[in-house]
């Protein structure tokens, strides 16, 4: 492996340990404001990426170093927050609340990191410039894959939203059930590029128009 190869593979890593500190750090708080401390409790209402590591050290540590060293090409991983099913399944609008949150975080940072590009690039150095464009495309991707509506991603939960209370609970039981979340992964890594693939390249012209 290059030495560039291994500053890429760093970057990304780096990244993606901050992205998803801050997408669980987004679910554990709002869930905390909605009245379910279980999160804070775990110590998960926090941008200090070690709690959420010792909770899913091989989704956020393990498998995305093996996936880079292996591939070259990328990173993939997974982090999560723990609730209180029996408080979800009260209040079901909060908790698609507690949802949203964490996908909202990382709209935040493509936001923050498309501002950075748009206005800050005649200021940043070529290093400074790659971690901002590696935000940028990380948050992107992982506020739409997030969003897609198959348990068990976000977007599932967020869904009830716009449900009743009867609705919402029904819905719920029945996207909990393990098959689901199968069939869903494979749906959604077979469909997603499909999805991703526009939406980034829209992005990417619309933050680069005019530069």
């Amino acid at each position: 492996m290059q030495a560039d190869q291994i500053v890429l593979g760093f970057t990304w890593f780096v990244v993606f340990l901050f992205s998803t500190t801050l997408h669980e750090a987004g679910h554990a708080f709002a869930a905390l404001k909605l009245g379910d401390p279980t999160a804070y409790e775990g110590g998960q209402v926090s941008l200090n990426p070690l709690p959420h590591i010792r909770r899913e050290p091989w989704g956020m540590v393990v498998v995305p170093l093996l996936y880079f060293a292996l591939t070259q090409n990328g990173i993939i991983g997974w982090a999560s927050a723990p609730y209180d099913p029996h408080w979800a399944h009260r209040y079901p609008k909060r908790a698609a609340i507690m949802a949203a949150a964490g996908p909202a975080m990382n709209l935040l940072l493509a936001i923050l990191a498309g501002l950075l590009i748009r206005f800050g690039s005649a200021h940043l150095a070529s290093g400074a410039m790659r971690v901002v464009g590696t935000l940028f495309l990380m948050n992107l991707l992982l506020f739409v894959f997030n969003l897609l509506p198959l348990p068990p991603l976000d977007g599932s939960a967020i869904l009830p939203i716009f449900m009743s209370d009867s609705l919402a609970d029904r819905y719920r039981s029945v996207i909990h059930q393990p098959i689901f979340s199968m069939v869903s992964f494979l749906v959604a890594w077979n469909v997603f590029p499909y999805i991703y693939d526009p939406i980034q390249a829209a992005a990417v012209r619309l933050l680069m128009a005019g530069m």
